[in-house]
């Protein structure tokens, strides 16, 4: 079946729902959402300065371009995109530049998004299967300081909910650049329960030449029953996509007129993926505690074709690769809470254990126009240069990889007096990997436990003030086929080796603070190290240990409440990022400057609801200066900055018109630039060291008719 052809299946499966009996627990109306609730108050209950929990409130507020720009919500994060909309989006927090979703856990329904072991990126975190509409909040965390927060979470992560209910609804929105969407759902009555059933279908060409024509299918069915404390849900989700990949082009290329701004070296390059989850929660009010049960199974596929380097490796066919992965993931979690005395004092204690099991093929070809294979693969090596070697069976690389983790882990809040409480937790990650590769033979297994011990202690409330010191240890995991050697890692001259698990230990001090009548005020300085700054090498398939890397940095968030319908918000963070001295000559690197790694990142806007029938958002975000070569401070980009606007209109009967404008200013700033080197036809041999850049979309508009029924 098409894209399309489920498309329209699935939205006709929704809209049939939404027509059935809307539920008494309705969400409320949007015109009655008080803007002052976007973001939770956490004064007496957050175990570190820089935690939170962004509302469904300000997630329906929010212009939003993709779905991954629902989490430029938590205070210091960018999400911006350096190819197209079939791949996962790039993350920015804290002076890292977490690619595709490494060190940046993310959660859907509990469901584990980023996938180890990936065909592209370590921790790839593709998030465009979800729909903004059945968003409910998002919980986030910073650094690794929380005892249930294991793999890729130790920069930060975010558990995104799912609504249990939702108003029977229909909208359609056109766009500037080929933009349409469809988008239906609603509740219905089942037994004792309710039966959430959404549909989306979206279209978008881009201003790129030629147009990308992405096209997506979306659909939830939820079937949620009793309480938070006592009740169920079984959750089904599918997603479907297609299109072009534009991927950074070489700014001498665009310079010279080889191709226009929005233009590619490789029209060919293109992305697929599918993923279908089925998810599970049980929640039990015991006489011991509270239990929390969760059990998921994903299944997902995806094949990217990309060409970074153009005619650098192949002067003859080019250099595109061919990525494909088909994962099966298996997993759960149980956690029981309960509150107790300790030591004579009051004491609540989580005790609780997570599963994963992942089965995954991922491959790698030397392909021309996508359909041709090539008979020789390249692979770069530590000194710089290139190896050519023969394809078998036309895979440059093929592997079968099996990944098991089992972490337990506990933490408990002492509260010693009204003004003083301590968190401790403890997490333990075991880490077991089987790879075999189907082109080399070669095959190996292995594992790796890592202790990591958390806490923090809490000050206040003082004047409604709270003061938090917190330590830890985290890590992330490394694609195992680096690890295993099924496909080479490369060396340097440290003698590195690539581990399962890196660990990352970390230190915050901060406050939040609402001791300003209307202003929430929350302030967080941490410094993190990592023992070895790892990157993963999507184009060939391997991972590279790096130096140790520290970071040091400040955040400050506040959001603003003049009136009941207004919030005036502001998020400053800032950070310095550098490789540890004692290393550099180790690792061959000349200067300690960290590739990527942005000095600042700045957003402020301005959030309205219950302005009579009017409600909207002005977002502005900013992306800092950074380097962009590692060991070098310079070459360096200068970052971009974007405004974004969203209006809507209550129109009565259940109508609503709505505009959003992204790009306000027509920034002419480049989403995503790199520094390296690419060849193009006519060059040396051995290419030409330089920009890469991904321009900013253009200023562009969308609009939006829908009806609650």
């Amino acid at each position: 079946m098409s894209v399309h052809s489920r498309a329209a299946a699935s939205l006709a499966a929704a809209l049939a729902c939404a027509s059935g009996v809307a539920m008494a627990e309705e969400a409320p109306d949007r015109a009655t959402i008080i803007v002052t609730a976007s973001r939770k108050d956490l004064v007496g209950e957050a175990a570190t300065a820089s935690e939170g929990h962004i509302s469904q409130q300000e997630v329906a507020l929010r212009p939003i371009y993709r779905p991954g720009q629902l989490f430029e919500s938590i205070p210091g994060l960018v999400v911006t995109i350096h190819s197209g909309e079939g791949k996962a989006q790039q993350y920015l927090i804290r002076g890292y530049n977490l690619d595709h979703g490494t060190d940046f856990a993310n959660f859907v329904d509990d469901m584990p998004v980023n996938r180890p072991t990936n065909a592209h990126g370590q921790g790839y975190s593709d998030i465009a299967f979800l729909i903004p509409q059945v968003v409910a909040g998002i919980d986030y965390t910073k650094g690794p300081y929380h005892a249930a927060i294991g793999d890729f979470g130790s920069v930060a992560s975010a558990h995104t909910s799912l609504v249990k209910t939702l108003p029977a609804q229909a909208s359609a929105t056109i766009g500037s650049d080929g933009y349409q969407e469809l988008f239906g759902g609603g509740t219905a009555a089942l037994g004792q329960g309710a039966l959430l059933s959404a549909a989306q279908v979206a279209h978008l060409d881009g201003p790129w030449e030629p147009a990308q024509n992405f096209r997506k299918v979306n659909a939830v069915l939820r079937y949620s029953q009793g309480s938070a404390k006592n009740g169920f849900s079984l959750t089904g989700m599918a997603y479907a996509s297609a299109g072009r990949l534009i991927t950074d082009q070489p700014e001498r290329a665009v310079q010279s007129g080889l191709i226009p701004r929005y233009g590619t070296l490789d029209p060919s390059d293109s992305s697929k993926s599918q993923r279908y989850s089925l998810s599970a929660h049980l929640d039990r009010s015991l006489s011991v505690g509270q239990l929390s049960v969760s059990l998921y199974a994903i299944r997902s596929s995806m094949t990217l074709w990309n060409n970074f380097t153009h005619y650098l490796d192949d002067p003859t066919h080019g250099d595109q690769q061919q990525q494909d992965e088909t994962r099966t993931t298996l997993g759960g979690a149980a956690s029981l809470s309960r509150q107790h005395r300790l030591l004579g004092l009051q004491a609540e204690t989580v005790l609780g254990g997570q599963v994963r099991y992942d089965d995954v093929f991922v491959d790698r070809k030397h392909t021309q126009a996508r359909n041709t294979v090539l008979p020789t693969c390249y692979q770069g090596q530590a000194d710089g240069s290139t190896l050519a070697y023969g394809a078998v069976g036309g895979f440059c690389n093929a592997d079968k990889a099996q990944i098991l983790t089992l972490s337990p882990y506990g933490q408990t809040t002492l509260h010693f007096a009204p003004w003083l409480r301590s968190v401790l937790g403890l997490r333990l990650d075991y880490t077991h990997g089987r790879a075999r590769s189907l082109t080399s033979g070669i095959s190996g297994q292995g594992g790796q436990t890592l202790l990591q011990p958390k806490g923090s202690l809490i000050l206040g409330p003082f004047a409604k003030t709270e003061f938090y010191a917190s330590a830890g240890r985290g890590f992330h995991s490394n694609d195992v086929r680096g690890v295993l050697g099924t496909v080479s890692a490369q060396s340097n001259a440290s003698g590195a080796v690539t581990p399962f698990l890196s660990a990352t230990t970390g230190l915050e001090l901060g406050l939040r603070t609402n001791i300003v009548r209307r202003l929430s005020l929350q302030v967080a300085a941490f410094q993190q190290d990592f023992g070895s700054e790892l990157t993963y090498n999507a184009d060939t398939g391997q991972t590279e240990p790096g130096a140790p890397s520290r970071r040091q940095g400040v955040e400050i968030s506040a959001q603003y409440h003049p009136f009941r319908w207004l919030e005036l918000n502001s998020d400053l963070a800032f950070s310095k990022s550098r490789y540890r001295a004692w290393a550099l000559e180790s690792y061959g690197l000349a200067e300690p400057y960290i590739a990527d790694a942005p000095s600042f990142i700045y957003s402020a806007g301005a959030l309205v609801n219950g302005l009579g029938p009017w409600s909207g958002a002005l977002q502005w975000r900013r992306l800092g200066t950074h380097s962009l070569e590692d060991g070098q401070q310079y070459p360096k980009d200068g970052g971009y900055s974007e405004w974004n606007l969203d209006v809507a209109y209550e129109a009565g009967g259940g109508w609503r018109l709505q505009a959003g404008i992204f790009n306000l200013f027509n920034s002419r700033g480049s989403s995503a630039s790199y520094y390296y080197t690419s060849r193009l036809p006519g060059e040396p041999a051995e290419g030409v060291a330089g920009y890469q850049r991904h321009p900013m979309e253009p200023r562009s508009a969308r609009f939006t008719l829908a009806r609650q029924f």
